[in-house]
């Protein structure tokens, strides 16, 4: 009786960016399907077991490798609709690694926004008042309301993307700017 009201009160409790406390641990050899839990088995020999609370505000996937052994953890804070709000992703030592966010356009309700952030290491804006992901999905839809592919930005700390990336990938100039009327377009450019 104890053990069941300290349970549901640790279910009560609810971290920053909307990630619930984690559940009990959970034997992946022995988890079934159920009305609050899905196991996928996967050819690899690994296990990703997903349970819900029964209120649907809470869904947690736990990874496990071949051997049975917790590899990650996702905990996501859901909202009425069933859409994360936020999440917290640890390692297989349920140590913190990532939190995340996400955002919804206010009129089709669809999803147009990630946001992950270190959760080791608080990286701050040039400013230093407000915290910057170190990464950013834009999610783009079709004019029938299908998601296209997301728009990755990797946001790397202490560097300029020339600096990552050596140089724009951009183009200077256009090549066939120079080029006369009297040139066939695909005469070889020559040098000046």
């Amino acid at each position: 009786m104890i053990k069941c009201a300290l349970t549901y009160l640790l279910s009560l409790i609810v971290m920053p960016f909307g990630c619930a406390q984690v559940m009990n641990d959970i034997d992946p050899t022995k988890a079934m399907d159920s009305q609050y839990v899905r196991v996928m088995r996967n050819q690899d020999g690994s296990t990703a077991v997903f349970r819900r609370t029964p209120s649907n505000e809470v869904l947690e996937k736990r990874t496990f490798n071949a051997n049975s052994v917790l590899s990650m953890l996702t905990v996501y804070r859901m909202d009425r609709q069933g859409n994360p709000l936020g999440c917290k992703i640890y390692d297989g030592l349920k140590q913190e690694l990532f939190k995340a966010r996400y955002g919804y356009d206010a009129n089709t309700g669809l999803l147009v926004e990630e946001q992950l952030f270190d959760a080791r290491v608080k990286r701050l804006d040039p400013t230093g008042q407000y915290e910057m992901p170190v990464r950013r999905f834009i999610y783009t839809y079709d004019a029938n309301g299908k998601q296209n592919k997301p728009i990755a930005l990797g946001l790397f700390a202490g560097k300029t993307a020339e600096e990552m990336y050596a140089r724009p990938s951009a183009l200077e100039s256009n090549p066939f700017e120079d080029q006369t009327k009297d040139e066939p377009a695909d005469a070889a450019p020559t040098e000046k």
